[in-house]
C-alpha cells in the first residue's frame, strides 16, 4: 500500500496538495485492516511524503524530490548544499576501489569522508578515495575543507578531470548510514560508485555516494551521436 502511494507521488500522479482518500476508503480499496492502513500512512509521513491536517485529512506534502544532476562535482556556493567533513584517513584500498583505481593488492589510498547538507537536512554521505601517489603532500591529506575542492587540487597536480563514470544501485542502509542521514525506518538508499579519470583515462578518484531513496531522483542527460 505504502509502495503504491509512494510511487504515485513520485510519478506526479498524486500532486502536492492532493488529499488522499479517507481511511475507510483505503481499507476497502486494499482489503486491509484499519491498523494496516494507518501504519502505511504513518510510514509515508515519516518519509516526508504526506502531512496530516487536523480535522481535514491527509495530504501529499508540498515538496518536490531533490533532483541530483549527475555531474562529477557539485559547487555548494551556487546552491543550498553545503558539506561537513567527517574525516580524512589513509587506508588499504577496498577491493572495489583498488580495481577502479588500478592499484596493486594492499596499496594504500587516502579517503575523505563527508556529509552533504541541503539547508540543514543531511542528504548524502560520500567517501572519496585517492591513490597515495597522487594525494601525498597535497591539501587532500589535510583535516579541513579545501578551497576549490578536490578538482582544484587534482588540476594543480596536472591531473584535471576529463570524464567520470557512475554505477548506480539500491540497497538498505547500514546503521551508520541510517543514523547520519536521519533516515526513516525501512527506507532504501541510492548508491553511486563514481570513478573520475584524468587525461589518458588515468583514474584519479573513486567515490561512494549514498543518499536516501525517498528524497532523490537522479537526472542523466547524454548527447546521442548521429
Amino acid at each position: 500500500m505504502a509502495a503504491e502511494i509512494r510511487a504515485a507521488i513520485m510519478a506526479g500522479d498524486l500532486s502536492p496538495g492532493t488529499q488522499l482518500p479517507s481511511i475507510p476508503t483505503l481499507v476497502n480499496r486494499y482489503s486491509a485492516a484499519t491498523a494496516t492502513v494507518q501504519r502505511a500512512l504513518a510510514a509515508l509521513k515519516d518519509e516526508g511524503y504526506l502531512v496530516s491536517a487536523v480535522g481535514k485529512g491527509v495530504y501529499v506534502r508540498e515538496r518536490e524530490p531533490l533532483v541530483v544532476e549527475a555531474a562529477a562535482y557539485l559547487n555548494p556556493t551556487r546552491s543550498r548544499y553545503s558539506y561537513r567533513l567527517l574525516g580524512v584517513t589513509e587506508v588499504v584500498a577496498p577491493p572495489e576501489v583498488g580495481r577502479a583505481l588500478q592499484l596493486a593488492d594492499g596499496e594504500r589510498v587516502l579517503v575523505r569522508h563527508r556529509l552533504a547538507l541541503y539547508g540543514t537536512d543531511p542528504v548524502e554521505l560520500s567517501w572519496s578515495y585517492y591513490p597515495m601517489s597522487i594525494a601525498a603532500g597535497t591539501e587532500l591529506t589535510q583535516q579541513r575543507r579545501i578551497v576549490g575542492g578536490a578538482p582544484r587540487v587534482l588540476s594543480d597536480a596536472g591531473l584535471p578531470m576529463a570524464m567520470f563514470t557512475d554505477r548506480v544501485s539500491a540497497r538498505m542502509p547500514t546503521p551508520e548510514e541510517a543514523e547520519l542521514l536521519a533516515l526513516p525506518p525501512n527506507v532504501p538508499i541510492i548508491r553511486q560508485f563514481r570513478v573520475v579519470a584524468s587525461r589518458d583515462d588515468r583514474p584519479v578518484e573513486a567515490s561512494v555516494l549514498v543518499k536516501g531513496g525517498h528524497l532523490h531522483e537522479l537526472h542523466y542527460c547524454q548527447q546521442v551521436s548521429d
